[in-house]
C-alpha cells in the first residue's frame, strides 16, 4: 500500500489517535494546563482574547498548536495534492454555528478533543460532556437524515484557500515580534495572561512544532471526533471511531506514567460540577458541529485544505469566544456564567431553526 494513504485504513487512523492521545498530555506536563495539553474552543478563546476581543484577563494567549494545526494541514495538502480551493456553502451559516458551538463548548469548558482528555486524565464531568456531545451530534443526524444541507461548495481562486492559513502565519509572526515581555499584560498589540489557564503553556516552538505534525496527519487521517459519532449512529461505521477510542486510551496511559492521572468529580482543572449545564454546553456544541458537518479540529484541517467556509467556521468560533467572555457566557471552576444558561437555550433555538428551515424535503 502506497505511505501516502496509510493514515486513511483503519490502522492509520488508530496510530493518528494514538499520537494525539501521547502528545496532549505531554503537552500538559510542558506547561499547557491541566486536561488541556490539546483543547480547540479553549485555545481558539486564548486567541481571542490574545486579539483583544475580550478582556478577561486569564485566558489571552495566541496558541502556537492552532496555527500549527492550520499551516500542518496546508503542507500535508500541498504534498498529497489535495490543496482545493472552495467556497460557497452558506458561509453566515457556518459563522452562526461557529460562535453557537464556541458559545456551548464554554459553557462546558471544552471541545469535544478536551472531553475525551478530560476523561483520560480522571475528571468525572466529562462523562456528562462527552453524553452532551453524543446526544447534540445524534439530534444532528436526524436532520441529516431528513434532507438538511448547507448547499454544495464551489472551486474558487488559490487565493481565497490561502486566506485563513495566511491570517495563522500572520498570528505567528505577530508572536514573534511582540513577545510577552515579563510581568506585563500586553505586548505591543497583544495580550498575554500573568495568570490563570493563559499564563499556562509548554514552549513555543515546541508546542507550534506539536501542532504542525498534528496538522499534517489530522489532513492525512480526516481524523474528527464529531465525524467518528457520526458515522457511527448514521451509518455504523467504526472507522473514525477507532481513532476516538485509541486517543483515549493513549491519553490515559500517559497521564497514568506521567502522573497526572487524577480522578473524581470536584476540584478538577478548569471544571465546574454542574453536571445539567456540562451535559447541555456540549449538547449544543455537538449539534452545531453536526450542522457544520465537523468537530473545530476538522474545521482547522479543512481550512488548510483551502475549504473558505471551514474557515469561516473557525473565525465564528474565535468571535463566539469574545462574545462568551465580554457578555458573561461562559462557565469558570465556580460554575455557569451569569448569562450562560439563556445563551444555551438561544443557541439550541437558533440551530434548531438552522435544522429545520434548511432542508431539502419535508420530515
Amino acid at each position: 500500500m502506497p505511505v501516502k494513504n496509510f493514515f486513511a485504513t483503519r490502522w492509520g487512523i488508530i496510530g493518528v489517535g494514538t499520537i494525539i492521545g501521547i502528545l496532549a498530555p505531554l503537552l500538559q506536563k510542558l506547561g499547557n494546563p491541566g486536561n488541556m495539553g490539546i483543547c480547540v474552543a479553549c485555545f481558539e478563546r486564548d486567541i481571542s482574547g490574545a486579539l483583544g476581543l475580550h478582556r478577561a484577563d486569564v485566558v489571552q494567549y495566541m496558541r502556537p498548536e492552532i496555527i500549527g494545526f492550520v499551516l500542518g494541514s496546508l503542507i500535508a495538502a500541498y504534498i498529497f495534492k489535495e490543496f482545493r480551493p472552495r467556497v460557497g456553502s452558506s458561509p453566515i451559516v457556518r459563522f452562526v454555528l461557529g460562535a453557537f458551538a464556541m458559545i456551548g463548548a464554554l459553557v462546558f469548558l471544552g471541545c469535544p478533543w478536551r472531553t475525551l482528555l478530560r476523561l483520560a486524565g480522571g475528571d468525572g464531568n466529562a462523562i456528562l460532556g462527552l453524553l452532551g456531545l453524543i446526544f447534540g451530534i445524534w439530534i444532528g443526524t436526524l436532520f441529516l437524515k431528513n434532507g438538511y444541507n448547507l448547499g454544495r461548495t464551489q472551486p474558487t481562486h488559490t487565493t481565497a484557500g490561502w486566506m485563513l492559513p495566511l491570517i495563522m502565519l500572520g498570528f505567528l509572526v505577530l508572536m514573534i515580534v511582540f513577545p510577552q515581555i515579563p510581568n506585563e499584560a500586553k505586548s505591543g498589540v497583544l495580550f498575554y495572561s500573568l495568570k490563570g489557564p493563559g499564563a499556562m503553556h509548554a514552549p513555543l516552538f515546541v508546542a507550534l512544532i506539536i501542532g504542525l505534525g498534528v496538522g499534517f496527519l489530522a489532513q492525512r487521517s480526516r481524523f474528527c471526533t464529531m465525524g467518528a459519532i457520526r458515522d457511527a449512529v448514521l451509518f455504523g461505521q467504526t472507522h473514525l471511531l477507532s481513532g476516538f477510542i485509541s486517543l483515549i486510551l493513549f491519553a490515559f496511559l500517559t497521564n497514568l506514567v506521567l502522573g497526572q492521572f487524577k480522578p473524581g468529580f470536584a476540584g478538577q482543572p478548569v471544571a465546574h460540577t454542574q453536571h445539567v449545564w456540562n451535559f447541555a454546553g456540549m449538547a449544543l456544541a455537538g449539534l452545531a458541529f453536526a450542522l457544520a458537518g465537523g468537530c473545530p479540529g476538522r474545521q482547522l484541517f479543512l481550512s488548510g485544505e483551502g475549504d473558505g467556509d471551514a474557515a469561516i467556521f473557525v473565525l465564528g468560533m474565535i468571535v463566539g469566544a469574545g462574545f462568551s467572555h465580554n457578555f458573561g457566557l461562559a462557565s469558570s471552576p465556580n460554575g455557569v456564567g451569569p448569562y450562560g444558561i439563556p445563551a444555551v437555550v438561544i443557541g439550541f433555538l437558533v440551530c434548531l431553526f438552522i435544522g429545520f428551515t434548511m432542508r431539502k424535503k419535508a420530515v
